[in-house]
């Protein structure tokens, strides 16, 4: 074997000198790289530790895993991998490849906090030498596996660089739901050998026709190791490895392999030491370019050992998660299709070489008879061309069948003929780039030539047509034994429904609630589920979750088996889905950057999917300290409209408002008082925050009375505010306020407004006045009939002129607040008339009080139904003042019920007589109830 080796080098050496000629001026001051070569490969073969180099996702490595392993197995497994993933290595035979281990961490002493959580996967396909060495130690008790890499916790704290190794942000994945099953995780792998000198990498691929990394590798390395010998395979992964290490990779990449190098030596010789292994026993499963390390601790004939540091306080959590050949691809910046067909040709080797591999699935029989050692002539050729190889040529013909077939399907007009023209373009384009036989590369652009058009007639262009053909995609699944508990929880309060929830398609549970009470808790579930995961898990068809609401029937989609990633990844928050369902509404309201409306949000998400009156009292405490604490009004909207829901909700509950809402309702009411002049001074304030304010004032003022709140201390608010400057969008806001509280008239509103209309240079403020009246129908829906009235005006007076350029302004504020409408038309309907003859000699009652009254006539006297009527109300004047105020009439008639007999009565009384002569039927019943009272 000696002999053959040196044979071999000498070969090698050959052939090196002649591409040093071809590509360098001096050939003999590529000499010393040379001679590196020839030594990383010698030491890698002379180590007592059998190195076995590795490319990650490499059909050649794993099948010759797969060989070494059933000839001779050895008492010990050494993988480069993180050495705290080892134990997640018992799970995998309840697992469906591919599959990855994960390290997941929320919490850390040493990484930023704006970077948490963090996430680190390690992919496994069967098609993996790693695998290989997992199942058959797993499968061979005899045997020892331990990874020997850094543990999870230096991948964060020697590469500072990580950032950039994660996929999240604006690097959007593919149109693929598992391309990002990964997230923003950090991948760690075994093997990695992809160059990162840039240079070397571009003239790389230039000088060998191909158009990435991946090409080269199956074209020029794997394809020809394939069926090599393994003292062949061994060679030539040592020198592509030395390569790599000597002229692909940057200064900053190999500072940090040196690190991994000497923890990984060290690793191993304390557990050779410890255990009593011999060298000769065990294997060292790494990636190829370690074997050309340069670090003291490499061998085993040096006692060299490095004194590792200490890990960082970081928590890390682990597990399995399911993946998928388009996840690997995205997280290792694979072209698509690459670990597709790289398992296509694992699964062809595996029949030519007659090579049964390792599976925790199935129970192993008698190894196969291996197949022939091809020799070192498999080495020669390795820098040129590989060797000659039979035509897969049922292969070839099975992809132009295909692609035409799929085509037709995305709109493409396709025939048979093109069939025959992709497999023959093929086959010319892989002579033409000194191939034997065609490269999937070399079908795909065949396909392209020959069936691209002009235009894409449906979703899918020919290229992304050929590369689901090529590659496809597998995805994984986690088996129950290996799932965290969380998960565990879920599937268990699932099963009642009897929906297949492993399944990779999507599953429809219907519910009858009514008729099946007992599915009532799989409803709390998938809600719970739906609250904290989204719409990507599970998916309400029928059915509402909320204050005070009992479903009867719902409908759901669930995608849960597609999309088990993201259900295994809640499990590392917590034991159930309460358990993380608490801690993240305490997160949001107890964090940081916790606010008043944030807190209350999480009350209220309490009360709906806990039903804990112990959280839902922390949390509405919280948002109660919080208000108080607040200066602004930004959220004054989101709080009124929740506090409205969460007041309405519990009036109807038997125990009536809770002590912490009662405190929430006082708190918000006095401390909106206060700010109302700072508010409606301030420009930074809109008035969509104003109008929160006084909604949550106003219609929460009955709780809030009753609770001990002191109205002074609005009236003196709204005073303060009025005695400023203020905004024209913020004047309507304010003249409500100051007529609910009964400062300000409707008439004197009239007034101000046909001041604005009266001068031109005010005009432009209209809109805004307006918007003020229209936010204000949220608390105060009496004034719609008044806004009714404003805009009338402006339509129906100002001259188009000014009218048509504050149109769009008017129309935007509709828009903006739909909630308006509906009063709106409810107050023009009762205003206008129903009938279009009617509408001839109709004006508005408004017009009507407009004009100026008639001289006053001394007036008949009052029938006894009057008389009683008057001294009833004279009796109560403030619920006189209130009615009139309602009806937007000045309160002064009450002094002339008061005065002397036959003093003609005040315009006021007029217009209050009139309306109770028309309508006397209500005049008898405020008679007859006042009366009674």
């Amino acid at each position: 074997m000696a002999e053959s080796n040196t044979n071999n080098l000498g070969a090698l050496n050959e052939q090196l000198l002649a591409a040093a000629a071809t590509f360098a001026d001096d050939a003999q001051g590529f000499s010393g790289l040379l001679s590196r070569f020839a030594q990383d490969i010698r030491r890698g073969m002379a180590e007592p530790l059998e190195i076995f180099p590795v490319c990650h996702h490499s059909p050649a490595s794993a099948l010759h895993m797969a060989q070494r392993l059933r000839e001779r197995p050895p008492k010990a497994i050494y993988i480069e991998m993180c050495e705290d993933m080892r134990p997640l290595v018992e799970n995998l035979s309840d697992c469906t490849l591919p599959v990855a281990f994960q390290a997941f961490a929320s919490e850390s002493d040493v990484l930023p906090a704006e970077t948490l959580p963090v996430t680190v996967v390690a992919p496994l396909t069967e098609a993996s030498a790693e695998y290989q060495a997992m199942a058959f130690a797993l499968s061979t008790p005899e045997t020892q596996l331990v990874f020997v890499d850094r543990a999870v916790d230096f991948v964060f704290q020697w590469d500072d660089n990580w950032r950039a190794k994660t996929h999240s942000g604006d690097d959007a994945p593919p149109d693929s739901d598992e391309a990002g099953m990964h997230g923003s995780a950090v991948g760690v792998t075994i093997g990695a050998l992809e160059p990162t000198f840039e240079e070397f990498l571009s003239f790389l691929l230039r000088n060998s026709n191909t158009r990435n990394f991946s090409e080269w590798w199956d074209q020029y390395v794997d394809q020809p190791i394939l069926h090599a010998s393994y003292d062949s395979y061994r060679e030539a992964m040592f020198l592509i490895g030395s390569l790599i290490r000597h002229l692909g990779s940057r200064h900053d990449a190999l500072d940090e392999d040196r690190r991994r190098e000497r923890y990984m030596w060290t690793r191993m010789k304390q557990h050779m030491r410890e255990h009593g292994i011999a060298p000769e026993d065990a294997i060292y499963i790494c990636g190829a370019a370690h074997t050309a390390s340069d670090v003291p601790e490499f061998g085993t004939a040096s006692d060299a050992v490095w004194d590792i540091p200490p890990l960082s306080a970081t928590r890390w959590l682990f597990g399995i998660i399911p993946s998928s050949y388009a996840a690997i691809e995205y997280q290792f910046s694979h072209p698509v299709g690459t670990v597709g067909l790289a398992n296509e040709t694992w699964q062809k080797a595996l029949k030519s070489a007659g090579v049964r591999p390792f599976s925790l699935k199935k129970a192993e029989g008698k190894p196969p008879r291996a197949s022939k050692p091809s020799g070192p002539r498999a080495q020669a050729a390795l820098l040129t061309q590989p060797p000659q190889a039979v035509a897969d040529t049922d292969q070839l013909l099975g992809w132009s069948a295909r692609v035409v077939a799929e085509a037709r399907k995305n709109g493409y007009l396709a025939s048979t003929a093109d069939s025959i023209a992709i497999f023959q373009t093929a086959l010319m384009l892989g002579q033409m780039r000194g191939r034997p036989h065609p490269a999937p590369s070399d079908f795909q652009d065949a396909a392209v030539t020959c069936l691209e058009k002009d235009r894409t007639p449906k979703k899918r262009t020919i290229a992304q047509i050929c590369q689901i053909i090529l590659g496809g995609d597998k995805v994984g699944t986690v088996g129950y034994a290996s799932l965290p508990p969380l998960a565990q929880d879920v599937y268990d309060r699932l099963a009642p429904l009897g929906v297949n929830l492993t399944a990779k398609t999507n599953q429809r549970a219907l519910m009858d609630l009514k008729a099946h009470p007992e599915l009532r808790p799989c409803s709390d579930v998938l809600w719970k589920l739906r609250y904290l995961l989204g719409d990507h898990l599970v998916h309400p068809i029928m059915g509402e979750r909320g204050l005070g609401l009992v479903a009867i029937q719902e409908s759901w989609e669930l995608r849960i088996g597609k999309n088990q990633a993201a259900l295994i990844q809640l499990g590392y928050e917590g034991v159930t889905l309460e358990h993380v369902l608490e801690q993240r509404l305490k997160l949001a309201a107890f964090g940081e950057h916790a606010s008043a409306s944030k807190a209350l949000e999480t009350a209220e998400d309490a009360q709906i999917f806990m039903g804990s009156p112990r959280l839902v009292r922390e949390l509405g405490e919280q948002a109660t300290r919080l208000l108080a604490d607040e200066a602004g009004a930004q959220d004054a909207p989101e709080i009124f409209q929740r506090a409205r829901r969460l007041v309405h909700f519990y009036r109807a509950s038997p125990d009536g408002l809770p002590h912490w809402l009662q405190q929430f309702v006082a708190t918000g009411y006095a401390h909106y008082a206060s700010l109302l002049p700072k508010v409606f001074a301030d420009r930074g304030s809109s008035p969509r925050q104003i109008a929160g304010m006084l909604g949550f004032i106003f219609t929460l003022e009955s709780f809030a009375l009753a609770l001990g709140s002191q109205r002074n201390q609005l009236v003196v608010g709204v005073q303060q505010a009025a005695s400023g400057e203020v905004p024209p969008d913020k004047v309507g806001l304010l003249s409500v306020a100051e007529w609910l509280l009964g400062m300000r008239s409707v008439a004197d509103m009239r007034k101000r407004f046909h001041s604005l209309m009266d001068d031109d240079l005010l005009l432009p403020t209209i809109p805004g006045y307006i918007s003020g009246y229209m936010l204000a129908l949220g608390f105060a829906p009496g004034i719609g009939r008044f806004v009714v009235e404003l805009l009338s005006e402006v339509f129906g007076t100002l001259p188009d002129a000014h009218l048509i350029p504050m149109m769009p302004s008017l129309i935007m504020q509709l828009r903006e607040h739909p909630q308006v409408l509906q009063p709106l038309v409810k107050e023009a309907a009762a205003v206008f008339p129903g009938a279009l003859a009617q509408l001839a000699g109709w004006q508005p009652q408004w017009m009507e009080l407009a004009q100026p009254q008639a001289a006053a006539q001394p007036q008949a006297a009052s029938t006894p139904q009057e008389q009683a009527a008057r001294a009833a109300l004279a009796a109560a004047p403030a619920s006189t003042d209130a009615i009139a105020a309602w009806l937007g009439l000045a309160p002064g008639w009450r002094a002339v019920a008061e005065g002397p007999a036959g003093e003609p009565p005040s315009p006021g009384e007029q217009a209050a007589r009139a309306l109770l002569g028309d309508f006397p039927a209500t005049a008898s019943a405020i008679q007859a109830q006042l009366t009674r009272s």
